[in-house]
């Protein structure tokens, strides 16, 4: 009895990865082969031939919910769904196919099997939820983000001032892009009577490192932790191990995002944020420090991280980078038509619709603070 359970148990393993190694695999070939060929062109002098092709809607996401929900019928959490078109319905649901929150399969599966039933209270939540997220991605996300790309396009005719503002206005740009994404897919599923993870919790207001990760794309964050922390042996394993394992799952979240050495340098970065997060805990102890100087040191190391990840190369970063510590000139210099930028920052309605995010914003960090 024992033998058969043995071998039952070895062959879902295989199964499980059979299952994994097919999904990492069609993910890998449309997302990252040509990263890989490229660089391997580069350091052997071979000359594999690229391939161009359009990357499938949400494949990224689709692929994350289809290995979740085998982990999860693996580990006995989440019991085999039969039916091919319930199954298709939790990899493919649309309002979060696209950018998101990646749901669990305990999450989605019950309330798919529930009939739902028209009610105008989630009309009313829904399509509040979605207000809010049409609003800081159109007004607020894609506003700031004419100045954002005007920055990172030509660093070069930026003095300091420009750069460090527009590493700001980033900051703001894909916390309302991503937010406002997952806001949109929240709230179209709310209308239908579904329920889906809040996917951010006010990062900003994280007064430390690892605070933020616990609100900033919970989904995915907590995605990695689960599944590729956890397995790799996590904090179990001695205080090297677990540091390794941390830089892996940040590196591999960092390739997550996107094709591209920025990526994996942004993604080490919040490795190694995470790794000198625990060396301050131990140095201070029971010594509290201000909670406003953990905010402005998170918020500032984010910062500086979010320059890889919006940089199109490792040369513009760098750029950038260089350009932003020579404080020589400290006033705004202004973009000319040449740059084909009718924008214009004491007069624009986009700031005033900026501010008032804001105000809304520090109402919301001070009330956390206090």
């Amino acid at each position: 009895m024992r033998r058969f359970i043995n071998r039952k148990e070895k062959t879902k393993k295989i199964w499980l990865l059979i299952s994994i190694a097919a999904n990492i695999g069609l993910l890998s070939v449309f997302k990252y082969y040509n990263f890989f060929i490229t660089n391997f062109n580069e350091i052997s002098g071979s000359h594999f031939v690229l391939l161009h092709w359009i990357l499938p809607i949400g494949l990224s996401f689709h692929t994350f919910q289809s290995i979740s929900y085998t982990i999860e019928v693996y580990r006995g959490n989440q019991k085999a769904v039969r039916h091919f078109g319930y199954y298709a319905l939790y990899v493919m649901f649309y309002p979060q196919l696209v950018a998101g929150p990646i749901e669990r399969p305990y999450n989605m599966f019950p309330q798919f099997f529930r009939p739902q039933r028209f009610s105008w209270q989630h009309i009313y939540e829904g399509l509040r939820l979605m207000t809010w997220g049409f609003l800081k991605k159109t007004v607020i996300a894609d506003r700031v983000g004419d100045y954002v790309d005007a920055v990172f396009t030509n660093p070069s005719s930026m003095n300091a001032a420009n750069i460090w503002l527009g590493i700001l206005f980033f900051s703001i740009q894909i916390y309302a892009d991503f937010s406002g994404y997952s806001d949109i897919a929240t709230g179209s599923a709310r209308c239908m009577g579904y329920n889906l993870m809040i996917n951010f919790n006010r990062p900003y207001s994280a007064t430390n490192i690892r605070d933020f990760w616990k609100k900033w794309h919970i989904s995915l964050s907590s995605w990695f932790r689960d599944y590729v922390y956890i397995p790799l042996g996590g904090n179990r394993k001695g205080k090297l191990r677990k540091n390794i394992n941390m830089m892996i799952t940040f590196i591999l979240s960092g390739l997550w995002h996107g094709a591209g050495w920025t990526f994996v340098i942004w993604g080490a970065l919040h490795g190694a944020y995470m790794w000198i997060y625990e060396q301050i805990k131990k140095i201070t102890g029971k010594i509290k420090i201000a909670v406003a100087v953990g905010w402005l040191a998170t918020c500032s190391c984010v910062g500086f991280a979010w320059i890889f990840f919006r940089a199109g190369s490792l040369q513009n970063a760098f750029a950038i980078i260089r350009k932003g510590l020579v404080i020589n000139n400290i006033t705004f210099q202004s973009f000319t038509a040449s740059q084909h930028l009718q924008y214009h920052l004491e007069t624009s309605h986009c700031f005033l619709l900026l501010l008032l995010f804001y105000m809304y914003l520090l109402q919301k960090i001070l009330l956390t603070l206090c």
